[in-house]
């Protein structure tokens, strides 16, 4: 049982869910010990060969059908090693964005010939993904963006560039949304799939010096003329990457919600410690009323969202997570998120702003939560538009 004491749910009481759980936990604490996840923070970025190690260890597309080469699990286990990569403190291993975000584009839209291509070398950790959707002009926006590509012959002519890419210094297969027909609006967006290794024109910008979340890698990417081979086009068909984005987005944007949980648990559990070993005017920081109410808040704000994420989290494996209740998963718990780790930095004081504290970690990289996925203002108008 967590801080929060709020039992697990019954679709996750299985009992080879457990033990994935724990073979999950025993590889992160063997291969990514706090020396090594600290050479990543240094580095800006995971080193490739931890994602092999990963595929060996069958954490990589664990909900991949087997005859593509995965394990034939189900969300429940992209959960597990999202989990895990967070509880154990494995900073920069994006293996959420891999599995959760990138893999279920080609598992669900991809054609026959694409899912075989593609997905074992995902599985295996052969292959790295990321998706190209921000550009300079255009975060939340996707109607706005600028990159094209245009049909000459059997392949496509990509230009334009990206920002905000996660794994962009590493992934060798990045889907790239970009506008086959500039005229069409949302109805000329497109998902190209371009395999880093085998055209030319792409190039790596630098890696993007960021508040928090320094062990992983954020770039820029660019594409100059690069040939895409039509075999490459998301699902084989023009002008499907717009509703492609929509169908998938409620699963990353629940993901957010799910990190946001976990983090306030990390948040209450680390700062109780403290205040009940640390002493100001003679006694425990914990005996103050004051400090007894805000957990006591903290402690009710991030129960309450981790009863709704459980919930969200059963309409998924029921396949009925709408586009606004992810939204308002995200909205709701990554703002409350943010209050609860940084009433907790509070009540560390002075140390609470100290790097070598987990709190002080935490408050900097929770902030990006209310951005990434589309920023919370982005899921007000979705919201809205409900009204």
């Amino acid at each position: 049982m967590s801080v929060l004491d709020v039992p697990a749910p019954a679709f996750m009481e299985d009992p080879e869910i457990q033990a994935f759980a724990d073979s999950a936990g025993r590889f992160f604490q063997r291969e990514a010990p706090p020396e090594r996840v600290a050479q990543w923070r240094a580095a800006g970025q995971v080193e490739r060969q931890f994602w092999r190690q990963a595929g060996e260890a069958g954490l990589l597309g664990v909900s991949v059908p087997t005859e593509y080469g995965g394990a034939g699990g189900d969300f429940r286990h992209d959960i597990v090693v999202f989990d895990q990569t967070q509880r154990n403190g494995v900073d920069g291993f994006a293996v959420a964005l891999h599995n959760v975000i990138v893999i279920p584009y080609i598992l669900a839209h991809g054609t026959e010939e694409q899912r075989r291509r593609w997905l074992p070398k995902l599985v295996s950790g052969e292959r790295v993904a990321a998706i190209a959707m921000s550009e300079p002009g255009a975060g939340s926006d996707l109607q706005a963006i600028r990159t094209t590509a245009v049909k000459e012959g059997r392949s496509y002519r990509l230009n334009g560039s990206k920002t905000f890419i996660s794994n962009g210094q590493i992934a060798d297969l990045i889907v790239v949304v970009a506008k086959t027909d500039s005229a069409a609006g949302h109805k000329g967006v497109s998902l190209l799939v371009i395999e880093t290794d085998e055209v030319e024109g792409f190039q790596r910008g630098k890696k993007l010096d960021k508040i928090g979340l320094e062990a992983q890698d954020t770039s820029e990417l660019f594409f100059n003329d690069v040939r895409v081979p039509e075999d490459n086009l998301l699902g084989g068909v023009e002008g499907q990457g717009f509703a492609q984005l929509m169908n998938e987005l409620p699963r990353e944007r629940l993901l957010l919600a799910i990190s946001g949980v976990i983090n306030m648990e990390l948040a209450l559990q680390t700062t109780i410690e403290y205040v009940k070993s640390r002493k100001a005017f003679g006694k425990h920081v914990i005996e103050f009323q004051n400090t007894q109410f805000k957990l006591a808040e903290c402690k009710a704000q991030a129960t309450v969202a981790k009863v709704f994420v459980n919930d969200c989290i059963d309409k998924v494996l029921q396949g009925k997570l709408d586009n606004t209740m992810s939204a308002i998963a995200k909205l709701w718990v990554t703002d409350v998120e943010c209050k609860v780790v940084d009433e907790c930095l509070q009540l560390h004081g002075g140390y609470g702003y100290i790097n070598e504290y987990p709190i002080a970690r935490l408050f900097r990289d929770c902030r990006a939560q209310r951005i990434y996925g589309g920023t919370n203002e982005i899921m007000k108008v979705l919201i809205a538009r409900t009204l």
